[in-house]
């Protein structure tokens, strides 16, 4: 990581994408049995069967790690389209949670912003 203001803006990008994606699940909670527990830049989702999705950022590669029971996953920055790309298959961050959450409640939300 570069100077003070790299890690700023990392910091900025990693809290407005926790607290979106936690608003949104908090909403998806009104139809499936989803637990959003936030602590520090951790996210992690608990469903009806007890299995969990937990989103963190890593600062030092300035990525977010996602762990599901289908593996790891590591977004990054990317400027061109303004979000978060799987590192491997350049999926967006968005589709690659909906992807996961499908796999246990049996549908895909949508996220905004």
């Amino acid at each position: 990581m570069g100077n003070h203001e790299d890690r700023t803006t990392f910091a900025d990008r990693v809290e407005a994408l926790l607290s979106t994606l936690e608003a949104s699940i908090d909403r998806l909670s009104d139809d499936f049995d989803i637990d959003a527990l936030r602590a520090g830049n951790v996210l992690t989702l608990t469903f009806e069967n007890k299995h969990r999705i937990i989103i963190n950022s890593q600062e030092a590669a300035e990525e977010i790690w996602i762990a599901a029971r289908s593996g790891g996953f590591h977004f990054r920055w990317e400027d061109a389209t303004n979000f978060w790309k799987d590192t491997r298959s350049g999926a967006d961050l968005r589709v690659a949670l909906a992807r996961l959450i499908e796999i246990e409640t049996g549908v895909a939300p949508t996220f905004h912003g």
